[in-house]
């Protein structure tokens, strides 16, 4: 279905054979129906193309499968599957494995193996979940299209944004709900933080759009509390539980710019959705799922073994009837030609009617979860990890997965293990050491006492995430970021082993936490950091100033390498910065492990530079391989080359050696160990001195960039960490200032380095707005990732005339990059537990 050619448009008069009821098209024939990149459809233009494309399918009805993007030709093939009564199952674009195998399961499924009924197929597999099918009836779509439009009083001027993928079924249901009852439907695949999404919410005049709780998160770090959105009439909000903070605090939003939030409950069974909480009951109600949708009713099932609590509305296992509910599941090929198999749905999920009438989710019946999105099947995860010889005991709160082992030594590694297996971040799976995995009388895991201990868990991260600032709050803060659940009220982010990629994480929730972020806080216990919380900011966020200038100095290289603005300097700042971070985080650990960390970091910017450099000269013969090797300054050309684009790492890299031998002498260590910031200080004025030797005062052409005329620059941020006394700052400034004086022929630049030096001196964390907070964080924490591949991705951009998209670009490219290479790192550990990340 994606290869389908565009039709042409004309006058939708339906052919004989096609289905009427299950063309989905409510609008008057001139009335707007689609808005996309390509254009606009009325609904005549649309029911047409829809008509042209049923053609091309053919009478004879097969199942269709269809990679459904957020686009013009999905739509139209859905539609078109739709009315000529073709099945069509709806899978995400790319996933050729999930694609291949139900391929292969419903390959041979045709007339008269298709039950008449049967219109949809949908998989409410997640990554690890067992694999299930859904059977939607033609009933089935148009009673959820229409219950949907009842409760959101859906109108023929209503225009919405699909800000959920089709493949979904929430997605999918705006589309149906909207088209079924003449609405415009505005095609998208941006992102809720993407500012042209919300250029084209204004252009449109958007009056809604969908989210999961996870859009929200993206809708907070995005300003979305400042956008005037004149147009907008709801929001929804469905896909799990919402914390009732963020749904209290988007329905009081909402009231005052004057659009409503629905909380909604679903599942992929019962059509997407089976109740809804009314706009005016969310600010004071934001525990509740709600009421039926329209034509739907709940009731409970006994759960035999289940303990009631006295006083407490009865709770039961969650049963939905109505016209929504599913034919059933698909299994294999034979299933497609069953009728209706269920009149209720038990969902799973153990709920109460409130004395209100509204009904409250309590928790899931099954081990069955669903975290991040993904359902996860508990049971199996369990015997996979079993399998690889660690006995854990898993249960799911929230968007949270807890795992309970018996063997302390072994959290981290499975930790590790349940982020791959399940796909989920690392910040999702929290592992619990205990002493002994409790039982129940039987002698069967007790998961109810471990479930109360995650809730426990989750309590305190939410009264942390409130501005709780106690011992054992910021203790969780420290075992989840740093995967240390040993961690000590006594450790620091130093002795808990934390590196510059966990210190832009770490820090950025520790300012929001303590309300400003002390000047030695990576030294400092726990215990310590508990008792110095201040007032919280309500506009602002402290960010580590290292994080500020790393994310900064690397939007100047970019700024100036496609000529928007000619503003020099910003990798000797990220030099000054890598030795800053180098004393903070590397140095300051325990004398036994010190070199070793040394290597560490030195592996994490040589091992991935080496491979992209490596893999470009192999590629695209642009670099010499000397320059993967970190030569280019001693067997290179004198002349600017493209071999020069690295320097900047190839200094780190020597850098990081020359530390890394220095510390490896005994007399050495032990001066370093009595005198830090004199040990420092000494080495700086050592580098500079080189520096003097080579070049003189000042630098000229590539001489800048020569590792013997650059080291003194990490150096100096070194003695910057160390330096703890007004006179020991005093004395970094002075030779930063002298160092500086005449270096680069280019006053502009000594200065901006200079101030950067001076900022790091000034050990003061950078309020900037709450919203700049995660960008740059972001920017910060794939600072290496885009420094190596913007060479390959701005120069077609800027020569075509487009310097901000390069630079855009550049960002995307090098944050998806950093992604990606953790993501490999993570499961190369499983089986190379040396291999380090990014920096």
């Amino acid at each position: 279905m994606t290869t389908l050619a565009f039709p042409p448009v004309g006058s939708p008069s339906l052919e004989p054979g096609l289905d009427t009821d299950l063309f989905l098209l409510g609008g008057r024939a001139d009335d707007l129906a689609l808005v996309c990149p390509e254009g606009s459809l009325t609904y005549g233009e649309l029911g047409a193309a829809v008509v042209d494309a049923a053609r091309e399918l053919g009478p004879r009805r097969r199942v269709v499968l269809l990679e459904a993007a957020n686009d013009l030709r999905t739509v139209i093939g859905y539609l078109a599957a739709l009315a000529a009564r073709h099945p069509v199952l709806l899978v995400p674009v790319g996933t050729r494995a999930q694609q291949d195998e139900l391929v292969a399961r419903y390959a041979h499924a045709a007339e008269p193996d298709l039950h008449e009924d049967l219109a949809l197929l949908l998989s409410t597999s997640g990554s690890t979940g067992s694999p299930k099918v859904v059977r939607l009836s033609r009933a089935n779509l148009l009673a959820n299209a229409r219950s949907i439009a009842d409760y959101l009083r859906i109108r023929p001027d209503d225009r919405a944004l699909t800000s959920l993928p089709l493949h979904y079924c929430y997605g999918l249901s705006v589309l149906n709900s909207h088209l079924a009852n003449g609405a415009t439907v505005v095609l998208t695949d941006l992102s809720v933080t993407d500012e042209c999404f919300w250029d084209l919410a204004a252009r449109e005049r958007a009056t809604s759009f969908a989210g999961v709780p996870y859009t929200f998160d993206l809708l907070d770090a995005s300003g979305f509390e400042e956008r005037d959105l004149p147009h907008l009439r709801y929001v929804t909000q469905a896909g799990g539980r919402m914390a009732p903070a963020t749904v209290s605090r988007y329905a009081e939003l909402g009231r005052r710019r004057g659009w409503d939030l629905f909380v909604m409950y679903g599942q992929t069974e019962a059509t997407a959705r089976m109740a809804y909480l009314p706009p005016d009951l969310a600010a004071t109600r934001p525990t509740a799922v709600g009421r039926p949708v329209p034509g739907g009713t709940f009731t409970l099932a006994p759960v035999p073994g289940l303990v009631q609590t006295p006083g407490e509305p009865e709770v039961g296992e969650l049963v939905y009837t109505g016209p929504n509910v599913m034919m059933g599941y698909a299994d294999c090929v034979a299933d497609l030609a069953l009728g209706p198999e269920l009149t209720e749905l038990h969902t799973g999920d153990l709920a109460r009617q409130a004395p209100d009438g509204l009904w409250e989710l309590t928790g899931r019946l099954n081990r069955h979860a669903k975290v991040f999105g993904l359902r996860l099947d508990l049971e199996r995860l369990e015997r996979l990890l079993h399998d690889t010889g660690d006995t854990t005991r898993l249960v799911a709160v929230g968007d949270c997965l807890h795992a309970f082992v018996d063997r302390p030594r072994r959290a981290a590694v499975v930790r590790k293990k349940l982020t791959g297996l399940a796909s989920l971040p690392v910040g999702a799976v929290r592992v619990h050491p205990l002493a002994e995995l409790p039982l129940t009388t039987t002698g069967k895991c007790d998961y109810a006492a471990l479930t109360r201990q995650a809730e426990e868990s989750e309590r305190l991260a939410a009264r942390t995430d409130d501005g709780e600032s106690s011992v054992d709050s910021l203790r969780s803060l420290f075992a989840v970021a740093l995967g240390r659940p040993d961690a000590t009220p006594a450790d620091s982010f130093v002795s808990l082993g934390g590196d510059s990629l966990s210190f832009v994480e770490v820090s950025t929730h520790l300012g929001r936490r303590l309300g400003h972020l002390p000047a030695q806080w990576p030294s400092s216990s726990i215990e310590e950091l508990a008792g110095q919380r201040r007032c919280r900011r309500r506009f602002t966020a402290p960010v580590d100033t290292a994080v500020v200038l790393r994310a900064l100095a690397l939007l100047m290289i970019l700024v100036s390498h496609t000529d928007i603005w000619l503003v020099l300097g910003g990798a000797h700042v990220l030099l000054a910065v890598a030795g800053y971070n180098l004393a903070r985080f590397t140095l300051a650990a325990h004398p036994a492990v010190r070199t070793r960390r040394v290597l560490a970091a030195l592996a994490g910017v040589a091992v991935p530079a080496a491979l992209w450099i490596g893999g470009c000269a192999l590629v695209t013969g642009a670099y010499r391989p000397t320059t993967a090797l970190f030569l280019n300054g001693i067997v290179g050309d004198d002349r600017w080359s493209p071999d020069w684009h690295f320097w900047f790492l190839e200094a780190l890299v020597w850098a990081y050696l020359g530390v890394a031998a220095l510390l490896a002498l005994p007399a050495v260590r032990r001066r370093h160990q009595r005198h830090p910031f004199a040990f420092a200080l000494a080495v700086t004025l050592a580098a500079l001195a080189a520096r003097y030797a080579l070049v003189g005062v000042e630098a000229e052409g590539t001489e800048k960039y020569a590792v013997g005329a650059v080291l003194w620059v990490p150096a100096l941020g070194w003695a910057a960490a160390e330096a703890r006394t007004h006179s020991q700052r005093l004395l970094v400034a002075v030779t930063a200032l002298v160092g500086l004086a005449g270096f680069f022929a280019d006053g502009q630049r000594e200065l901006l380095v200079l101030a950067s030096v001076v900022l790091l001196l000034w050990a003061r964390p950078v309020p900037v707005p709450r919203g700049l907070a995660a960008p740059l964080r972001v920017v910060a924490g794939a600072s290496l990732w885009v420094y190596l591949t913007h060479w390959q991705v701005y120069p077609g951009l800027e020569a075509a005339g487009h310097p901000v998209l390069a630079i855009g670009a550049s960002l995307a490219v090098g944050v998806v990059a950093a992604w990606a290479y953790d993501g490999l790192v993570e499961r190369l550990r499983r089986v190379l537990p040396g291999l380090t990340r990014r920096p």
